[in-house]
């Protein structure tokens, strides 16, 4: 394991932490859009969908795997699944209300999650 975390991760956080973190992104961009007065519409891009996958590559072996065929089942095609999705949805264009509207709960949970990891772990150390 080259990458960790500290404390192990859940399955399910590692399955959904790279698409919260897409939808962050894609949030942000829409507002930094709306700040700038800019033209142009916010669009899925193989690169966002890249660094989710790449996310989960590295976080990947910080995982808490049930089984090793857990891990064989997922740890190399889950990351594959969202490179090749962002490939197939590149330049697909997200309206802005909606690239906001799901960003701001995207946004809160993924604050709200690391919050819960830094006090679970400074808590660990007392």
């Amino acid at each position: 394991m080259f990458f960790t975390v500290g404390r192990p991760l859940s399955v399910s956080l590692w399955l959904t932490a790279p698409l919260l973190f897409a939808v962050s992104v894609l949030g942000l961009t829409a507002i930094g859009g709306i700040l700038l007065a800019a033209s142009w519409q916010v669009t899925l891009s193989s690169a966002l969908w890249g660094g989710a996958a790449a996310i989960t590559a590295v976080l990947g072996g910080a995982v808490a795997w049930r089984s090793r065929e857990q891990r064989m089942m997922l740890a190399i095609p889950y990351p594959v699944t969202l490179l090749l999705t962002g490939l197939a949805l590149d330049d697909v264009t997200v309206p802005t209300q909606w690239a906001i509207g799901l960003s701001v709960p995207a946004m809160l949970t993924l604050v709200y999650l690391c919050g819960r990891r830094s006090s679970r772990r400074t808590n660990a150390t007392r």
